[in-house]
């Protein structure tokens, strides 16, 4: 999602203005190319300041790095964090398993037919982590990695910091994988281990492609993935593996 070039550099805008501008850009910058690839003068240019000026205002290229960092770091693990709390909370209220089933329900939420509190009890708490992704990333989606970039110096401060916010996110995946597995009676913890691999794996992929697809809401993607989760929770087997009719695996299935 390119940010429009500015004229942050002309007489009279005010610092802090500055400042932001120069975030804006360096974010896409190195969420787009990475760390190692991003370029300072490229960012300057774009802004319409010097590269000297940049330094003044930031430091080093990793310091910028972390200024960019940090607030969507800081974001990313307060909306997952309040998802999964309000998904939680609807979950205490939610109607019983003798309802219509998850696929019906999805469905339901994903073309808008339920609303209000009821809609968090209906989509889960994946749905609701989801679209708090999408949300506080619109309008910098490119954001998302910086906390997975790969080419930050390893002992550098950014570094330290990424890895502090990776960790916070796999935590609160991982609590929320097991939670999902334990309130359908599964306790393997290889179980709760590989889903939490599927359901990062999922999320990633998921916003790589909302990227290349600009035209898409927050809604909108979190719409999608309702119906996308109906239609797998349609062809779930509905039984433990070793007792799915017609499962070639049968009791081999462990």
């Amino acid at each position: 999602m390119a940010t429009p070039p500015s004229r942050a550099g002309t007489k009279g805008v005010p610092r802090a203005r500055r400042e932001e501008q120069i975030l804006a850009v360096a974010t896409e910058e190195f969420g787009s190319r990475g760390y190692a690839a991003a370029s300072l003068p490229a960012v300057a240019a774009r802004v319409g300041v010097t590269k000297t000026l940049l330094h003044q205002y930031f430091g080093a290229k990793q310091d910028l790095y972390l200024a960019c960092l940090t607030p969507v770091g800081d974001r990313l693990v307060a909306v997952i964090r309040a998802a999964v709390a309000e998904g939680a909370a609807a979950a205490a209220v939610a109607p019983s398993a003798a309802g219509p089933s998850v696929a019906t329900e999805a469905a339901a939420v994903a073309e808008g037919a339920v609303a209000g509190p009821s809609a968090a009890a209906v989509a889960g708490t994946p749905l609701l982590v989801l679209r708090a992704i999408f949300t506080a990333l619109e309008g910098r989606r490119e954001a998302w990695f910086l906390v997975y970039e790969t080419s930050l110096p390893p002992d550098s401060e950014a570094a330290r910091r990424a890895a502090e916010y990776r960790a916070a996110v796999n935590r609160l995946a991982a609590d929320g994988t097991a939670g999902l597995l334990a309130a359908a009676g599964y306790a393997d913890p290889l179980d709760a281990d590989a889903l939490n691999h599927v359901w990062q794996g999922l999320v990633a992929t998921l916003v790589r492609w909302w990227i290349k697809h600009p035209d898409q809401s927050p809604d909108a993607m979190a719409r999608r993935c309702a119906r996308l989760f109906a239609v797998a929770a349609a062809l779930a087997p509905t039984a433990a593996q070793g007792d799915v009719p017609g499962n070639p695996l049968g009791d081999r299935a462990d």
